[in-house]
């Protein structure tokens, strides 16, 4: 496991390392660890306007080492509907603050 810094992963930039490192992930091993889907969970949870899934791409793109945009057609379709469940789960959560008296 690396102990590099997230920031030295291919696009990770210095907004999402932030984020990151919010989130409590300083380290690619970290990273790997929990892997891109838990990572973007954990970064909608907490600032989910900013959050979108170009940055589940680029999460996962970043564990492969290549850009965002060349991440497989069918790696895409999966993080996509990944992505929309954990969307799904947060407005459930944000209903249910709301129904409460």
């Amino acid at each position: 496991m690396s102990d590099a810094p997230v920031d030295t992963l291919p696009g990770v930039g210095p907004v999402t390392q932030g984020w990151l490192r919010e989130a409590g992930i300083r380290t690619e091993g970290e990273l790997r660890s929990i892997g891109a889907v838990e990572a973007y969970r954990r970064l909608k949870f907490m600032v989910p306007r900013q959050v979108n899934l170009n940055a589940l791409y680029a999460l996962e793109a970043a564990l492969r080492g290549c850009h965002w945009l060349d991440l497989p057609q069918d790696v895409k379709t999966a993080l996509q509907q990944q992505a929309k469940t954990i969307d799904e789960a947060l407005r459930r959560g944000a209903a249910a603050r709301c129904a409460i008296p």
